[in-house]
């Protein structure tokens, strides 16, 4: 048994929260979060996890970072007009059909569009943990609050390494070998 603290990737599903090109010039370490979520992206590959994006209203706001866009396929990026995700039938239905019930969580910003939908997932029965170096937004107090009330509400903060380090389980592997790059 694992304490429930720790992210298994036969559980997890990984949701990119609009991290999307116009948001760019405004976010606080915006590339912090964009180079932190495709390690993420590129673990959650290497190892079998599906992985989700979100684009909130794309005709104004962009796509993805073009960072970013190499990982979007036809299936896995998720347009949306709420702040939160779980206000769209249609993603619900997405998480539903992935039967994982862990989501990590990166993105843009930390106290809109991540908060609300971080929140709603765990009013829905899912357990959150928010990558904390994969967050941002336009002002660093915000994401602070946001992390405050996410920590209140249940959500598991962590970091980059510990989610891949917790998704590989054991050294020694031809995953572990051949993920350690990403984190050197």
């Amino acid at each position: 048994m694992r304490h429930s603290f720790i992210s298994q990737k036969s559980n997890a599903l990984l949701l990119i929260i609009d991290l999307q090109a116009g948001l760019e010039p405004v976010i606080n370490d915006f590339g912090l979060a964009v180079n932190q979520t495709e390690k993420l992206i590129k673990a959650a590959k290497a190892l079998d996890i599906p992985y989700l994006f979100t684009e909130q209203n794309p005709t104004k706001l962009g796509k993805s970072s073009e960072q970013l866009l190499p990982f979007i396929t036809g299936t896995n990026c998720y347009h949306k007009i709420h702040f939160s995700a779980c206000l769209e039938v249609q993603f619900n239905n997405l998480l539903a059909g992935s039967n994982r019930k862990q989501i990590v969580v990166t993105g843009t910003e930390s106290h809109v569009c991540v908060l609300q939908t971080c929140l709603d997932l765990i009013a829905n029965g899912y357990q959150v943990f928010v990558v904390e170096d994969a967050i941002a937004s336009r002002n660093e107090k915000h994401k602070e609050l946001a992390i405050k009330q996410l920590l209140a509400a249940g959500a598991i903060i962590s970091c980059t390494e510990s989610v891949i380090f917790q998704w590989l389980e054991k050294a020694g592997t031809d995953q572990f070998r051949a993920l350690l790059q990403l984190i050197k």
